[in-house]
């Protein structure tokens, strides 16, 4: 049976695909367009998911969170500037990566220490922080449709049991 954590991230990047493949439908203009929301673009929620995946799996490789949220803030507008296709490209590049180290980690349940500048030491395990990225990225792809929705545009389905459906 396939580990609980690298089932829900493999949940994750499908979910990531499907909403990237309806936005590579959608006018290009459409992914930069400023808008009046909890975000200004849908790029910028889409890479604010992406540089968070990206920290949460630095923070699991072994960086400090400091050290991760350094790293991804000179990512940032190097990223935020990036077309749709150019994102699915990181994307999928992050995804291999991370399942890799999934997959090479022993136990998935062995307890670390996050020491968050903002709300101080977490103790918790890789399976926890893997949930936290899906559900993080599950939030923020729930924005997108939304933003979607306000300039005049269908999302697209991407819940965990259409996953399971898809397999």
């Amino acid at each position: 049976m396939m580990n609980p954590a690298l089932k829900m991230y493999n949940y994750h990047v499908w979910a990531n695909g499907v909403i990237i493949d309806r936005l590579k439908e959608l006018p290009k203009e459409i992914y930069h367009k400023e808008i009046q929301s909890g975000f200004s673009s849908v790029s910028k929620v889409l890479s604010h998911i992406y540089l968070t995946d990206y920290a949460w799996f630095d923070i699991l490789s072994g960086k400090s969170m400091n050290e991760a949220m350094a790293f991804t803030n000179q990512l940032r507008e190097q990223v935020e500037t990036k077309g749709i296709e150019e994102m699915q490209i990181i994307f999928l590049d992050l995804s291999e990566r991370n399942k890799a180290l999934l997959n090479s980690q022993e136990d998935n349940e062995k307890l670390i220490v996050v020491d968050n500048p903002y709300a101080g030491l977490l103790e918790t395990s890789t399976s926890e922080s893997v949930l936290h990225v899906v559900t993080h990225g599950s939030y923020h792809r729930g924005n997108i449709a939304t933003m979607l929705r306000q300039m005049g545009h269908t999302s697209v389905m991407q819940d965990f049991g259409l996953y399971l459906y898809s397999k």
